[in-house]
């Protein structure tokens, strides 16, 4: 290791160490190592299954079709990915109470499977391991969906109101959820150190909240592999595996 990167590892270290209202903000690089691909990969699942957009959901019934066959694909491919070390850090850090908030981009689950759940975590971008009815709002399990969906073909109808079943995810054209960002706004504001992991930040409105949490006075630190457009307001920048970087923390 060289000595510019191990300075840069230490410094991480001390911020973490010294943080009492952080802010870990997480994307599709925190999830990697464990067995899902990252969206923009080339060829990876994303580029075959390539999300429909709301407003198609919304005025086609082909299209909803479409998305649940896409949606039951991607999970049969991601089946049985687990928390890695990088997510376990992240819950050990919520835990000893010097990440106050985890706002992640990510609709996986594995912050939850990691043991951060309730008011600690923002899921920006929703999540994936169950459906909500458009209408009621009512929750449908996964399981519960699929085997109808794979006997008839149709797409699935809300068991109470009969309005259009969908992933609770937030689909490209859908809005995003203004109590979520409202959170989300409030705790990068609020920060002292404001974690990026694995997000190449480049979704906005989301992307702005590193740029929100430095105004305010926080640290920005920015781990990621790729270079990202806010890498020249970062306080520290490290471009390395996630989970190597931080499994020290686990």
């Amino acid at each position: 290791m060289e000595r510019d990167d191990q300075r840069k590892i230490e410094r991480l270290g001390t911020l973490l160490r010294s943080m009492r209202r952080g802010v870990a903000f997480t994307g599709a690089g925190l999830s990697t190592g464990s067995g899902i691909p990252d969206f923009r990969s080339p060829g990876g699942l994303w580029t075959r299954h390539r999300p429909i957009d709301f407003d198609s959901f919304l005025s086609s019934a082909e299209s909803r079709r479409e998305a649940w066959r896409r949606k039951f694909a991607i999970d049969d491919a991601t089946n049985g990915a687990a928390p890695n070390a990088a997510h376990r850090a992240v819950a050990r850090l919520v835990e000893q109470g010097g990440i106050a908030t985890v706002v992640t981009q990510n609709i996986d689950g594995l912050h939850q499977a990691s043991g951060v759940t309730g008011e600690k975590l923002i899921e920006l971008h929703g999540n994936g391991t169950y459906a909500t009815c458009l209408d009621c709002g009512a929750r449908h399990e996964l399981a519960e969906i699929r085997p109808g969906f794979e006997a008839t073909g149709e797409p699935p109808a809300c068991r109470i109101c009969g309005g259009f079943v969908k992933s609770a995810t937030i689909s490209f054209g859908q809005p995003m959820p203004a109590e979520a960002m409202r959170r989300a706004q409030d705790a990068a504001r609020e920060a002292d150190v404001f974690l990026v992991l694995g997000s190449s930040l480049v979704v906005y409105p989301a992307a702005a909240l590193p740029v929100s949490a430095k105004q305010a006075g926080a640290a920005l630190v920015i781990a990621n592999r790729e270079p990202t457009d806010l890498d020249p307001i970062a306080d520290l920048v490290l471009r390395t595996d996630l989970v190597a970087l931080l499994a020290p923390f686990a």
